[in-house]
């Protein structure tokens, strides 16, 4: 049993690696600023030492991680849109905070330090699929927050021996994912409308891909990269290595909810990325991992999901 301190643990993908954790029989604890996780995310998960504060506070990082072997941070703000608008804040949140936490890290001794990398770092290069050897090419002061926080962390072990991994996430979805949010992942709003037969809104003309990847299969990433032999120092994708537009999403899950509302179009968000899809055979080759959870029946998990309970997240 070892000690895991999963920062943003009270958010979408943090509460699913917490259950996950506290499953496998970890301690873990959760530091989380609520900003844009909910308390409520962990109430199914026992055993879990909540720790709400700031980690751009230096003093709340060094408190949360004293003790854990391992960090997973996932804490940011996750949003293009949001740090368009706003990359002060963003910043702060995105890379003030990370920096906090490694510095945390090293002074406790962590063994090894797993981060919340994004498939926004590759920006609009036309290659597909993305490879890890591939260029950076931010397009939003999220994206450029992100390669930040990967290039720190190569800094970190190259220059005070803390084991690292950045994972970037390609399109995470699944329960739990909060459809209210003006900056929600789109698989989410989809769902939330379809169920209620409202048309969702499509931002461009709907044939931009992506690599949608069922939250299960990052978790399954990020706990193989804590203790991956080859891992320290590398960045790495993690996702399904396919792709569909945004249309065929919509009428995948249009059929599967049973609805008939059309989308609505609107116009193209800035900082967006048009096409987005993983290699991921250095995934494969140095964590040994395999998506253990299709698409489609991640889809229709999540589906089924925002039917039972996806209600209570927009009206809580």
């Amino acid at each position: 049993m070892a000690h895991y301190l999963v920062t943003g643990g009270a958010g979408f993908i943090g509460s699913h690696l917490t259950e996950e954790l506290a499953r496998r029989g970890h301690r873990v604890r959760v530091a989380d600023n609520l900003s844009t996780g909910k308390r409520s995310n962990l109430d199914h998960v026992p055993g879990v030492e909540f720790l709400e504060g700031d980690l751009a506070d230096l003093d709340f990082a060094h408190r949360a991680v004293a003790g854990c072997e391992y960090v997973l941070h996932q804490a940011a703000i996750p949003s293009v849109p949001r740090s368009v608008k706003d990359p002060v804040t963003s910043n702060r949140a995105n890379v003030d905070a990370t920096v906090n936490t490694l510095v945390a890290a090293r002074d406790a001794g962590v063994k090894r330090l797993v981060f919340a990398a994004s498939s926004s770092a590759y920006g609009n290069t036309p290659t597909l699929p993305k490879h890890e050897e591939m260029p950076t090419s931010p397009l939003s002061p999220y994206a450029l927050q992100k390669v930040v926080g990967e290039q720190y962390l190569q800094m970190f072990t190259r220059l005070y021996g803390l084991e690292t991994v950045s994972i970037r996430y390609f399109n995470v979805f699944g329960p739990r994912q909060d459809p209210s949010s003006p900056y929600s992942g789109v698989i989410s709003v989809f769902a939330s409308a379809l169920i209620e037969n409202r048309s969702p809104k499509i931002y461009g003309d709907g044939e931009q891909t992506r690599d949608f990847t069922y939250v299960a299969n990052v978790v399954d990433g990020v706990l193989r990269a804590c203790e991956a032999p080859g891992a320290s120092g590398e960045i790495i994708n993690v996702a399904t290595g396919g792709r569909i537009s945004l249309n065929e999403l919509f009428r995948a899950m249009r059929g599967l909810v049973g609805a008939t509302a059309e989308p609505a179009y609107d116009e193209p968000r800035a900082g967006d990325v048009r096409d987005s899809q993983a290699d991921i055979a250095k995934a494969r080759r140095v964590l040994g991992y395999e998506p253990i959870v299709p698409f489609e029946e991640g889809l229709r998990r999540t589906v089924e999901w925002y039917r039972t309970a996806g209600a209570a997240i927009a009206n809580p």
